[in-house]
């Protein structure tokens, strides 16, 4: 056996490193019917703005790398995108059913928006919604998620309900976007304003219903978010176009609409959400007939300051990856 013992032994020559290929981007949204895609129908589905968002967060082919972001070696592949959202989910199915589903998918980025449908229930409570809302940012960030939250418009407004009626739900909604921008800011969210008035003033940005985004409103909110993204690093791809690629619903459709599916949606809600409206509504008449409309306000503002009091302090927030 021969033993080298100085520099002139010889080398073995060392094996090529191959670069290796970075992990996808994973991206998995939460929600409900605004996530799942209703309004942007594409061949006899539902795509809306997440599938759209999902697109664009990676370069296209041969678009180079104009903003510099793109780390040396192997071209990272297309994300991986999984959408839990279902139509009707409340915010306790979102912790119950959807978290440990995207949990299990290990997200980079995780959207959850969801809300309205809590303001359209009987059951409607904000501290259980704070609860189930802060338990669902909580796991998401705690393994260095970053959240994308939107506030909402409110539904009353939306739907054009006479005043009686409209009130509560403005109170209810605007009790939930409160807690969805303290809990954005408490997690660090990328938060978009979907609820500023020319926003909801638009009516080319929304679909028959008058509740959900049309294909321009989808594109819109998958734009937004893009840009925020963007100017956090984490995207490299062109915006999603805004312009849509079908008109806007007619007159006809949505009168269409109202007669068919408009009409089931009011048939379901009228033996949940109806008799309760119908009580608020009188409750509502009272108090402004009385001169005393503001004790409902403040009595809103004292539950939802109640729930956010109640809530469990923050864990410090993981990086991405960790």
């Amino acid at each position: 056996m021969t033993v080298y013992v100085n520099s002139e032994a010889p080398q073995e020559a060392a094996a090529p490193v191959e670069p290796s290929v970075p992990r996808p981007l994973r991206f998995a949204a939460l929600g409900d019917s605004l996530t799942a895609g209703v309004g942007d129908r594409v061949d006899g589905g539902w795509r809306g703005w997440a599938v759209l968002l999902a697109e664009a967060l990676t370069p296209a082919v041969g678009d180079g790398d104009p903003a510099g972001l793109r780390p040396p070696g192997p071209v990272a592949p297309a994300p991986a995108f999984r959408n839990f959202a279902t139509s009707g989910a409340l915010t306790r199915d979102v912790r119950a059913v959807q978290t440990p589903a995207a949990l299990a998918f290990a997200p980079d980025i995780a959207s959850v928006v969801v809300g309205v449908n809590d303001t359209l229930r009987r059951s409607f409570d904000i501290a259980s919604i704070a609860r189930a809302l802060d338990e669902v940012c909580a796991a998401l960030t705690a393994r260095g998620t970053v959240l994308l939250t939107a506030c909402l418009p409110d539904p009353g407004v939306m739907l054009g309900l006479p005043a009686p009626l409209a009130r509560p739900l403005a109170r209810r909604q605007r009790a939930v976007n409160t807690l969805v921008h303290t809990l954005s800011a408490r997690y660090g969210a990328v938060h978009l304003h979907a609820a500023d008035p020319a926003w909801v003033a638009d009516r080319s940005l929304w679909s028959a219903d008058r509740l959900h985004p049309g294909e321009r409103g989808h594109r819109m909110i998958a734009a937004q978010f893009h840009a925020m993204l963007t100017a956090r690093g984490l995207t490299l791809g062109p915006p999603p176009p805004r312009e849509p690629e079908r008109p806007p619903p007619s007159r006809t459709e949505a009168l269409l609409w109202l007669a068919t599916a408009g009409a089931g949606w009011m048939v379901r809600r009228s033996t949940d959400l109806l008799p309760e409206l119908l009580w608020l509504a009188g409750a509502e008449v009272r108090h402004l007939v009385r001169g005393t409309a503001a004790r409902l306000d403040l009595r809103a503002e004292l539950a939802l300051s109640r729930a956010l009091t109640a809530l469990p302090p923050a864990a410090p927030l993981a990086r991405m990856g960790e």
